[in-house]
């Protein structure tokens, strides 16, 4: 596997790939990886000529000091998962190089970006779009894969992709799980002991209310979810909506939507977890 760090290493990897008409994907990724971030490569390898994984803990979309300090950075051990499943390369850059100046874009993505995540974590849409839109332009790719597990992310590029007129076909790969069902997560290494007991209990409620759904308006199910799971010991509903799909708006009856979808973000401890679920 081929370790780049400057964009002048990465631009010549990439015309050579180029030249020999591959198609190359892209997974962006903050580190710390696990399997869900594994099954985004291999498929990306499988679909593709090569694939360039980057690893890059993005100081622009963290909105708390806090939260960027106890990121986990495993860098070593990254690269040797990466080496192990045949990645073709990949990019770890310095801050300096992804921003060699200040990054003051602002992106105007409209609704989707305003929802959620966006009213809990002011700013922090905004650092994501800068980034992926800067790796984008350092790594060229056809397309570029991300989980399902930031369901409202995945919304947001495909509207940055749409508003900078970005070829880059971005595709959605399906959320991976822990055998009790917890989603997989680079913070779940934050974790107490306690807290990785309890944390399960997210997706077993969510799982659990697409019954509910059938006899429940979906601000009735929002209400059961959120009292049960904020029951729970170490566990706490930062919010769970019930938006559709494709606009990411709310929806007050199930009718309004023909693909109703359940987002979730819950606090464990002091560990900020998210999940979703489809009701269609």
């Amino acid at each position: 596997m081929n370790i780049y760090k400057t964009a002048e290493e990465l631009r010549s990897f990439v015309t050579e790939e180029r030249k020999q008409g591959h198609r190359i994907a892209f997974v962006p990724t903050m580190g710390a990886l696990h399997e869900g971030h594994l099954s985004l490569v291999r498929r990306a390898l499988k679909e593709n000529d090569c694939c360039i994984v980057s690893v890059f803990v993005n100081p622009t979309q963290f909105n708390n000091p806090r939260d960027l300090e106890t990121y986990p950075r495993t860098l070593d051990a990254d690269s040797r998962l990466l080496a192990s499943i045949g990645t073709t390369a990949l990019f770890a850059p310095e801050v300096e190089t992804i921003y060699p100046e200040p990054d003051t874009r602002v992106f105007h993505v409209g609704a989707v970006a305003e929802v959620m995540e966006g009213k809990y974590r002011p700013g922090h849409f905004n650092g994501v779009m800068q980034v992926v839109s800067r790796l984008f332009d350092l790594v060229q790719p056809d397309c570029a894969y991300f989980g399902e597990k930031d369901f409202q992310q995945i919304a947001v590029l495909r509207a940055m992709a749409r508003e900078i007129k970005s070829p880059v076909e971005i595709i959605a790969c399906p959320i991976v799980r822990e055998e009790d069902g917890l989603a997989r997560s680079s913070r779940n290494t934050l974790l107490s002991e306690e807290g990785r007991a309890q944390a399960p209990n997210i997706y077993r409620i969510l799982s659990e209310s697409r019954t509910w759904s059938k006899e429940l308006s979906p601000k009735a199910v929002i209400e059961r979810a959120t009292q049960l799971l904020d029951a729970i010991p170490t566990l706490r509903v930062e919010y769970f909506e019930i938006v559709d799909a494709d606009t990411l708006q709310p929806i007050t009856r199930w009718e309004d939507s023909p693909k109703p979808h359940g987002c979730i973000t819950v606090y464990c401890g002091e560990v900020r977890l998210i999940d979703n679920i489809a009701y269609y």
